[in-house]
């Protein structure tokens, strides 16, 4: 397990914001949503994964340094 440094964790807390919409690329789950389903962050924990609501009901957190994700494009872009 890797252990995040405060300010790493700090500048995901800053990048991440409740609200950010994001598109899942990679999720290391079996249960995961399919890659390109979007969702919202609700927050970001102390271990640095990103507290997720995605479209498709799923609520599997974003996992720091496994996972992968990037910031949805909204119409207000």
């Amino acid at each position: 397990m890797n252990l995040i440094r405060p300010e790493q964790l700090k500048r995901l807390r800053e990048t991440y914001p409740a609200g950010t919409r994001l598109e899942l690329l990679r999720m290391d789950d079996v249960q995961a949503p399919p890659p390109g389903t979007l969702g919202t962050v609700l927050g970001v924990d102390d271990t640095g994964s990103l507290i997720m609501r995605w479209d498709n009901g799923s609520g599997l957190n974003v996992i720091w340094q496994v996972d992968q994700v990037r910031k949805a494009v909204t119409p207000d872009d």
